[in-house]
């Protein structure tokens, strides 16, 4: 059984791409339609949508013209997608090794409310 969009979002990082490939199922559009649609080559379509390449901002500008899904909707998809990756990746690495700088009460210190 496929997993569904909602139940990957849990418990692993979701490609721009693989979000685009269902719009394209929904509309039963093959990568390389869309790609002529959009004036790019084909291959970029069928490597965005398999997640060997990354969601670019000419992409997402004409995606936005195309389906009228915002460029920053997909921009915010790719790069939560790279934090995710990056966060996997280096995220205990750097919490074990950065040490979080003391946080000063601000709020608390009444002589800078004036």
């Amino acid at each position: 059984m496929k997993e569904s969009v909602s139940e990957k979002l849990s418990t692993s990082p979701i490609h721009p791409g693989e979000v685009l490939a269902g719009e394209l199922e929904e509309l039963d559009m093959m990568p390389a339609e869309l790609a002529r649609a959009l004036h790019v080559p084909s291959n970029r379509l069928y490597q965005l949508t398999s997640g060997k390449r990354a969601m670019t901002v000419d992409t997402a500008l004409r995606l936005e013209q195309w389906m009228g899904v915002s460029a920053g909707f997909w921009m915010n998809l790719q790069k939560r997608y790279e934090l995710d990756i990056a966060v996997e990746k280096i995220g205990d690495e750097i919490k074990r090794t950065v040490i979080a700088r003391p946080l000063v009460g601000i709020a608390s210190d009444s002589t800078h409310l004036g």
